[in-house]
């Protein structure tokens, strides 16, 4: 179940913050009935996270799997067209097609959210 999104942007954020805010949730529901916390990838996050195992045995960080792709296809998408890799270019470059896709969708969302407002 998901139980909380915090938005930190622009603030400063190291890995005692953020084990903080993801104790304080955990606190709000109860330590028994958490079993994991997903955050995305970055270094501050997994120590927190590690933090948070430390502080609590049964409690497993995983990292976010879209934050996981979207780095693979930022690296995948970074290919370039040369002989040494013609046929992986030529077998994956409807990778490239469907990430700019997914990135016009993307900005398409981000603009809508923000015309909105924070929630």
């Amino acid at each position: 179940m998901f139980l909380k999104a915090v938005n930190c942007e622009g603030e400063y954020k190291d890995k005692w913050i953020n084990s903080d805010l993801i104790s304080k949730s955990i606190l709000e529901v109860g330590p028994h009935n958490v079993v994991q916390v997903v955050t995305n990838n970055a270094l501050v996050c997994k120590v927190a996270g590690l933090l948070i195992e430390t502080q609590y045995p049964h409690i497993f960080w995983t990292p976010c799997v879209v934050h996981t792709l979207n780095l693979a296809l930022k690296i995948i998408c970074a290919a370039k067209h040369t002989e040494a890799n013609e046929v992986v270019f030529e077998e994956c470059n409807w990778i490239s097609i469907i990430h700019g896709d997914v990135m016009f969708i993307k900005k398409i969302h981000h603009e809508s959210f923000n015309e909105v407002g924070h929630v």
